[in-house]
């Protein structure tokens, strides 16, 4: 190598060589600092972005643990006013096996009914307050499973208002997410709505008549046309098929009133007028509940108008002529112990059907929970992997700090002698 004055090439070469090892001590010293062997794109671009996937599906499922844990508090919550519920019907059964028997009188048996009714509504009360972060759980509005079937792997919604559980990365039915049917545990939906332990026409028309006002309520003071108008239809429509369950008893009563010598002897005539009365106005609220099917938002108005003529017909028939309430009495009077005795099997199907929604919830808890133990599994194992990609090996890095650092201090020294090497030429020159 020639000995020259404008380029110092040994100087050149050292200090390009300082650059290179300054650099990778400074990498080095950037992934001890922060622990990762990826910080930047340049780093690992491939690795990156695959490590990036990863994150969010972590994220995603630790999420979804949430989300099931959420769900099974919900359904520990309906399980719960299932086990009040339960207790309710225990004590019905109780009263009905005590009315069943022929020691009591009509009128006994009538205030034992009065307790009866009471734990009805109460089954009805607990059904409908029932909610988690205000989603109702037992008032029938969770157990309309829809029939839509779904490929694997494709996602949609399932018609009706059951609950979904969305827990997985993704969103395919079945494996991210699935849907929670909770049974109807009102007192309609347990079968136990008409139940009575005496004959009576005048208490099923009532409860009639609380369902259609409560329907009216929500039709003239609600916005029918915004985007809940589905859910809002289901609702109505569960109150309106209540109400003609319970006017589709009284005419089932009126019919054992009408085979009753002692009664028609009497009554027959207003029996006949009561039947055909309650027949056409099942035929009107029937129809009603068909406009809801097409689209009450839209014809709101002429469903308003028919409930209101048709609460005003059921009122009258409760407070003019020959009353039901004047029926009710004389039926008791003939017909002593026979709906007692049939209320004990109604209230054992009410309570398998209650324990059948108690199963159901039993196993979606339990299908929860390894729901999540597989979650926090998978997100445990792509964590670890992530790791492997993204985080620093620390001794290693540290192997490489050492390395860098001391090819650094030495390419710095060799700078300084290289740069004391033009010097030589000046003593040739004779500086």
């Amino acid at each position: 190598m020639s000995l020259v004055l404008n380029n110092n090439m040994m100087a050149m070469n050292a200090a390009r060589n300082l650059d290179s090892h300054y650099g990778a001590l400074a990498t080095s010293t950037r992934r001890l600092s922060s622990g990762l062997r990826v910080d930047t794109a340049a780093d690992d671009a491939a690795g990156l972005a695959i490590r990036e996937l990863m994150r969010a599906d972590i994220a995603a499922m630790n999420q979804g643990v949430r989300n099931a844990n959420d769900g099974i508090s919900a359904l520990q919550t309906a399980d719960g006013a299932l086990e009040v519920i339960d207790n309710k019907l225990i004590r019905m059964k109780e009263l009905a096996e005590q009315a069943a028997t022929g020691t009591y009188t009509a009128d006994q048996r009538k205030i034992i009914d009065q307790e009866f009714q009471q734990m009805k509504r109460e089954i009805d009360r607990i059904a409908n307050a029932t909610e988690f972060n205000q989603v109702k759980l037992l008032n029938g509005t969770l157990s309309e499973r829809g029939s839509q079937l779904f490929e694997e792997g494709a996602s949609g919604h399932v018609p009706g208002n059951t609950l979904k559980i969305h827990f997985g990365p993704r969103n395919n039915f079945g494996e991210d997410f699935y849907y929670v049917e909770i049974g109807d545990a009102t007192a309609a939906g347990l079968g136990i709505d008409n139940t009575y332990l005496r004959y009576t026409v005048e208490e099923p028309v009532s409860q009639a008549l609380v369902n259609i006002d409560q329907v009216i309520k929500q039709l003239e003071e609600q916005n029918l046309s915004g985007g809940d108008a589905i859910d809002k239809s289901v609702t109505l429509k569960h109150l309106l098929q209540q109400a003609l369950n319970h006017l589709n008893y009284a005419s089932g009563q009126l019919t054992v009133a009408s085979d009753t010598d002692e009664l028609t002897s009497k009554y027959s005539g207003a029996i006949s007028d009561l039947r055909t009365d309650l027949t056409n106005k099942i035929g009107a609220l029937t129809s009603g509940i068909v406009m809801l099917n097409e689209g009450y938002w839209s014809d709101s108005p002429d469903i308003v108008s028919g409930l209101v003529s048709l609460r005003g017909d059921l009122d009258s028939a409760l407070t003019s002529g020959i009353t039901l309430g004047a029926l009710d009495n004389q039926m008791a009077k003939h017909i002593t112990t026979a709906r007692a005795q049939e209320a004990l099997e109604t209230i054992d199907d009410a309570i398998e059907q209650k324990d059948k929604i108690r199963a159901d919830l039993g196993a979606y808890q339990n299908r929860l929970s390894n729901t999540i133990s597989n979650l926090q599994i998978q997100a445990e194992n792509l964590q670890a992997a992530e790791s492997r990609i993204s985080d620093a090996d620390v001794a290693q890095e540290m192997t490489q700090f050492v390395r860098n650092q001391v090819l650094s201090q030495g390419a710095t020294a060799m700078l300084a002698q290289a740069n004391t090497l033009p010097q030589m030429a000046m003593q040739l020159i004779g500086g």
